[in-house]
Parts: C-alpha cells; structure tokens; sequence
C-alpha cells in the first residue's frame, strides 16, 4: 500500500436472533470472496461484533470508493451480500451499500 492509504470505520446493525450464525460464517468466509477483497484494495479488514448486535468495521485502503465500486463488480460479492442481507436490521438494500462510515476524529501512529 501506498503512503496515502487511508482508514475507514463503518457500523452495521446484526439481527439479535442471528448473532451465533453471522459470528460462524465468519469462521469460515469463502476463499474466492477473501482474495476478491484483496484484489480490490481492501487491507487490514477487520470486523468486532458487540453482543448487542453492533458491528464494526475497520480497513485500510488507498481509495475507499474506488474499492468498493470494484467489490460491487464481483459475482461473490453479489453472492455474499445477497446471503448476508437477512442478518442486518435497518438495511435498506445490500450490506456493503448500508455500511454507515464513521469520521477519523483522532489516529496515533
């Protein structure tokens, strides 16, 4: 990654009745969807899940739009994102389009 790799944090809501079976299909996220992040920019992805059902979400990327918009362009991604949508509350439409960013107030190198 390049020097201006930026951070981006997004929050998502996990139904409370599905909360065990989202935290297993993360156990075990398909091989073509992980490189399919890896290709298209995605780094250092993690998601934290607070038992109340608010997810989390950290990556690191040189161009947030640009890596979504190449995710979106993938048939796994269309795949996934159909599979996930039942897990989320207050979704309208697909997860990665429902994701809420959230603004980097503070960073410590």
């Amino acid at each position: 990654m390049s020097g201006s790799t930026k951070r981006v944090c997004f929050l998502l809501k996990v139904r409370q009745d599905r909360l065990e079976e989202y935290k297993l299909r993360h156990q075990a996220v398909w091989p073509d969807m992980l490189s399919a992040l890896r290709d298209t920019g995605w780094h250092n992805y993690s998601l934290f899940l607070r038992e109340d059902g608010l997810l989390v979400g950290y990556l690191e990327t040189d161009d947030f739009e640009a890596a979504q918009e190449a995710m979106a362009r993938t048939e796994v991604n269309a795949r996934w994102q159909t599979e996930m949508a039942p897990f989320f509350e207050d979704l309208d439409g697909r997860p990665d389009e429902g994701m809420r960013t959230l603004p980097e107030v503070f960073h410590l190198d």
